[in-house]
């Protein structure tokens, strides 16, 4: 976690623990080595090469033991058991909940748990254990896909976004509208640090050939309705959004070359994908995200 973190303070956090905690679990652990396993650099540490090799057959220890794991799990029936599933709350609406609903249907004697969880949570829960299947986004800090050795990821689907704008506003008429034709508005983005939101909106409007003017930082969606709802100004939605239905907003699909769309991932630890629980949970994921992807790319207009 240290390693994965960059820091005492950041792995404590994640792990629900004290500073001090995690450098005496750290601190015994080289005791028992007889190895330094952090050294000092500037006000924080690293990694030493030690506790890099350390990592690396933890790594591939841990991804046996889900093996071994697996083997085993072949001679249950695969239908009881605890499932636990997380992943943030627009997957919990859209993805999480249908799934958890049709693997209770299917598998009555199976017990499934949901955890929201942001976006970086989602892979500390998988490591540590307390979730088995997080509904993720990439994310430039987020673990390095297939070669991560920790994790199993794999695409569940690419959700359309749709601008969100006035109900009174020129566009909201057009079925579909391109994102350069929102090039003079001013935006409503998602909080630095809280959200990837703000990082999509500039990337799919520099893609256009803009740089968005960003007016507001806001993460909660009802909110960015709110402020959209007033003539404050405009943002990009994800298509599995809901919305209240008061909010006088409109919802635009976008076309063209420059309609962004944001990947969404199943993460598990490496070498689980096969345990049978994990399996129908994976299942039943695609067979949401499968459905849900058909009716965005077959929608004309998006209702809130």
């Amino acid at each position: 976690m240290v390693g994965q973190h960059g820091g005492v303070t950041a792995a404590a956090h994640a792990l629900h623990l004290t500073p001090s905690a995690v450098s005496q679990q750290v601190k015994q652990l080289s005791r028992e080595l007889g190895v330094p396993l952090l050294e000092p650099v500037g006000r924080g540490v690293r990694l030493t090469p030690a506790a890099h090799a350390l990592i690396r057959n933890a790594d591939l220890l841990a991804a046996a033991w889900e093996r071994a794991v697996t083997e085993i799990a072949q001679y249950s029936d695969g239908e009881s058991g605890e499932l636990r599933l997380c992943g943030f709350p627009t997957a919990i609406v859209s993805l999480l909940a249908p799934a958890a609903a049709l693997l209770r249907a299917r598998y009555p004697e199976m017990t499934v748990r949901v955890v929201e969880a942001e976006l970086a949570e989602g892979y500390d829960l998988v490591l540590a254990g307390d979730a088995d299947v997080a509904v993720v986004v990439p994310t430039p800090d987020a673990p390095a896909g297939r070669e991560d050795p920790k994790f199993d990821l794999d695409r569940l689907l690419d959700e359309m976004q749709d601008l969100l704008i006035p109900a009174d506003h020129p566009l909201a008429g057009r079925d579909t509208v391109e994102l350069a034709e929102a090039a003079d508005e001013q935006w409503i983005v998602g909080s630095p640090g809280r959200s990837h939101h703000q990082q999509l909106v500039q990337v799919a409007c520099a893609e256009a050939g803009f740089t968005p003017d960003i007016a507001h930082l806001v993460t909660d969606w009802s909110a960015v309705a709110a402020l959209v709802g007033r003539g404050l100004g405009v943002s990009l939605i994800p298509r599995m959004t809901h919305l209240p239905a008061q909010d006088p907003v409109a919802r635009i699909p976008l076309r063209g070359a420059h309609a962004p769309r944001r990947r969404i991932l199943t993460c598990v630890r490496r070498g689980s994908r096969a345990q049978p629980l994990i399996g129908r949970a994976l299942t039943a994921l695609r067979e949401v995200a499968a459905a849900a992807e058909l009716h965005g790319r077959s929608a004309d207009t998006v209702p809130n």
